[in-house]
């Protein structure tokens, strides 16, 4: 990261203006490249993004760039994480959800903060089941059926099994209707702040529930 803010630097310098720089950060880093790897290009976006804010830019997970308050100091950049941080603080958010969109969040972003939670969401049943999917097929995969591949209690009980399937129908709820709703609805008509808060607790609740859960190893390795 060094190494591109010299070379950021310098050709901005040289030309005046950051076009060529900005077009190696897209072919650097652009999405479709990483299609198989989305945890490696979200790790690549924030160390790219903690220099470019320096800039007053941000560069998005759609391959577009946007402007923003411009940082002067680490310090600056570092105050605004916490003061983001400190504004859903009562919400007690996962660590899980930071994970995804605090660069969202940084930017004022909360059309796509929300929209990059849900899908840190599916990412992690994924990580933690290593079945593939999405949405609700992949809960109903991972969550459904006699012999659950994860199980967030003994499931044992009857009691066990029906709160088990009020758990997944609560993850299906969530991508029915946060997440697609929110990939198909024009960012214009998206209300806010409150709103994504309350969807980020959303999804902070199911994370923690994901915390709890235990992986049926005999049930993956049969297949």
């Amino acid at each position: 990261m060094e190494t591109f803010a010299w070379v950021f630097e310098v050709q901005q310098a040289d030309d005046g203006d950051a076009s060529v720089a900005l077009g190696a950060i897209r072919s650097f880093l652009n999405p479709v490249s990483f299609v198989k790897d989305p945890n490696r290009f979200r790790t690549a976006l924030n160390d790219v993004n903690g220099v470019l804010r320096f800039a007053g830019i941000e560069y998005l997970d759609n391959g577009e760039f946007q402007t923003l308050l411009k940082a002067h100091s680490l310090s600056d950049a570092t105050a605004r994480s916490n003061a983001i941080r400190e504004k859903f603080s009562a919400r007690d958010i996962h660590p899980e959800v930071w994970r995804y969109c605090t660069a969202e969040l940084m930017a004022d972003n909360y059309f796509h903060a929300v929209l990059e939670a849900a899908k840190g969401l599916s990412y992690r049943i994924r990580e933690m089941s290593g079945v593939d999917g999405d949405g609700a097929k992949l809960v109903d995969r991972v969550f459904m059926g006699e012999d659950p591949i994860l199980k967030f209690n003994p499931f044992e009980t009857e009691t066990h099994r029906s709160e088990h399937r009020g758990f997944a129908a609560l993850l299906k709820g969530c991508f029915a209707a946060i997440r697609n709703p929110i990939a198909h609805e024009p960012r214009i008509h998206w209300e806010g702040e409150e709103n994504a808060a309350d969807f980020l607790s959303l999804i902070s609740l199911l994370h923690r529930k994901l915390d709890d859960c235990k992986l049926d190893t005999e049930r993956v390795l049969d297949g």
